[in-house]
């Protein structure tokens, strides 16, 4: 990429890059190389020597663009807002951290002294160990650091080192305290130790994984509240569910797309690759997968998101959004997150729930025929032709149904909206046909790196929403994306 001039950002710059916000992951540094966040594959310090003396003048050089904590030096120490950060030399490059030698005021650290001098800051990345990356490493950046003060003292191996305390500039997003608990090897895999733990499982055993729910944001801390958690769908009295679908005559699995009934069904493949534990191949009007008449078994790739949880996920508290939800594990993109439950409802019912921010319309339909500034979706299945959702001949641009996770509903009433979402909302048939009543399941729309929010689009078109005085109702949209549209409706 350097020969071929592939770099996003190749001229070394201060302060932030565009498109790489607080919280940003790379799985090497190699990544953070072709974006130009980084541009050393091991030094810990990134800095402008004597070329950049003529587009900054005015400025003494060498200095300090970024900055890499990762462990390499046994003096560093780490609490999260503010740093004591070892320069550069003087260790053993064979990897067991120990200084061998004096560092000197040389290079890096010289940049990083003339950088407090002259009151510029510096990129922070954090390191950690990660074993579902590639490198085994997972990087994290962290902001904006200013160098309040430097001193040379002697280090834990009697080598005299050079220390730089940074303190993290106000005004940028939280940092999540966890990933420093990652970067400084403490971190553990137990919710029991997991910082501002305030609930070990809000779903209390009913999924097969603990959901555990995290607050560093309030004083006193407290957990998530008002709602019962459900795993599956509960149904309003009075609306009658379509009876079970024929199934599919496969043995065990299906495999095969021109026999499976199923598989003719989503334009004759099957939505899912096995890769993973099963990832939905692209996003269709609609996935049909194998239900309770099917032959085939529980392990069938085509019953992908009737599997359950598969990713450890966190219910954590933000500054600005109230509750949000992340992962622990690495999610690879098309694999499903989760499904969107709570009760079945009619929508017409709606006005009687005002203020409720947990309805999920099942727009599927609606979308399938691009009503309303839905995105239709290219993949065409295969409908029986009773399934429209007319009145007056037309099709509605409001769905009869809709899901209501106020009083019930699981971990997806915690996701939140973002203008450039990493998860994508898809509609699943799966025990009948009708798409009036599918259900929501939530897909990675990329490669999710440990520790990042997940979000979805909520969809909704601005100045769509009416309140009970005929207003209509606009809600800032804090998800911080570089396209937020500032506004969620």
């Amino acid at each position: 990429m350097r020969r071929k001039k592939e770099i996003l950002y190749p001229e070394k710059r201060f302060g932030n890059l565009p498109g790489v916000n607080v919280g940003h992951q790379f799985f090497s540094r190699c990544e953070m190389v072709a974006i130009g966040l980084h541009s050393h594959w091991l030094n810990g310090i990134d800095y402008i020597g004597k070329t950049g003396k003529k587009e900054y003048k005015g400025y003494t050089f060498p200095l300090a663009v970024a900055i890499v904590l990762s462990g390499q030096y046994e003096d560093d120490v780490d609490n999260s807002e503010e740093i004591v950060y070892t320069g550069q030399g003087g260790n053993d490059l064979l990897g067991n951290k120990r200084q061998i030698e004096d560092q000197k005021m040389i290079r890096g650290n010289l940049a990083l002294k003339n950088n407090m001098e002259q009151s510029i800051p510096v990129r922070v990345v954090r390191g950690h160990k990660c074993v579902t990356s590639y490198s085994n490493k997972l990087y994290t950046y962290d902001g904006l650091y200013k160098v309040d003060k430097y001193w040379a003292a002697k280090g834990a191996a009697g080598y005299t080192v050079y220390k730089y305390r940074l303190k993290r500039l106000p005004g940028q997003p939280v940092l999540l305290t966890n990933q420093v608990y990652f970067s400084r090897g403490q971190w553990s895999k137990l919710s029991s130790e997991l910082p501002g733990l305030v609930c070990k499982d809000i779903c209390d055993g009913q999924e097969n994984i603990c959901i555990p729910a995290t607050n560093i944001i309030d004083d006193p801390p407290f957990a998530p509240s008002g709602f019962t958690y459900t795993k599956s769908i509960t149904v309003e009295s009075g609306i009658k569910i379509p009876s079970s679908a024929p199934g599919c005559n496969c043995k065990g699995k299906c495999t095969n797309p021109r026999t499976c009934s199923c598989a003719k069904l989503n334009g004759s493949d099957f939505p899912y690759v096995s890769k993973n534990g099963g990832r939905l191949v692209e996003a269709m009007d609609v996935v049909f997968e194998c239900g309770p008449n099917c032959l085939c078994g529980p392990e069938c790739v085509n019953r992908t998101s009737q599997q359950g949880l598969k990713y450890k996920l966190e219910v954590y508290r933000t500054q600005y959004k109230g509750w949000a939800v992340r992962s622990m594990d690495y999610i690879p993109s098309g694999a499903p997150v989760c499904e969107y439950t709570g009760l079945l409802r009619k929508t017409k019912t709606l006005d009687a729930v005002s203020g409720n921010d947990y309805i999920f319309e099942i727009d599927c339909w609606q979308t399938m025929n691009g009503l309303g500034g839905r995105e239709r979706r290219l993949r065409d299945v295969s409908l029986p032709s009773d399934h429209a959702d007319k009145r007056d001949g037309k099709i509605s641009e409001r769905p009869d149904f809709c899901i209501d996770a106020g009083s019930s509903g699981n971990v997806a009433r915690f996701i939140n909206h973002s203008c450039e979402p990493n998860l994508f909302v898809q509609c699943v048939l799966s025990s009948h046909h009708d798409v009036k009543f599918a259900r929501i399941v939530l897909f990675a729309a990329d490669n999710i790196p440990a520790l990042q929010e997940l979000t979805y689009d909520y969809g909704y078109a601005l100045d769509s929403v009416v309140g009970p005085d005929g207003k209509i109702k606009k809600l800032a949209c804090f998800c911080g994306a570089t396209g937020c549209r500032k506004r969620l409706y």
